[in-house]
């Protein structure tokens, strides 16, 4: 081999090491920049998902509540109609309150 082809063959070998090390650089820190954006997103789904969480317990008390609310007024409207059917009753066969 000459000298013009064994420079060649340098030059060419020195720029590939060179842009060999600088895409390995570049895949160290995408690979970063990926882990980071996967944590974020994570913890973003954890958050929303707390939220979802607190948000539904809510509805939950409240559904419960209202429940309670309306069983106690179907309880006392019972009442109040057991109450006036034994009055109507008692009026009927003459009978003291």
């Amino acid at each position: 081999m000459n000298n013009k082809k064994i420079w060649g063959i340098l030059i060419a070998s020195a720029a590939f090491a060179t842009f060999n090390h600088a895409a390995n650089a570049q895949q160290g820190t995408t690979g970063q920049d990926i882990k980071h954006d996967a944590k974020a997103a994570g913890k973003g789904i954890g958050n929303g998902a707390r939220d979802i969480g607190h948000a539904t317990r809510h509805v939950a008390t409240s559904v419960g509540h209202g429940a309670k609310e309306a069983g106690i007024g179907i309880g006392h409207g019972a009442r109040d109609g057991w109450n006036a059917t034994r009055h109507a009753v008692k009026h009927v066969f003459h009978k003291g309150d």
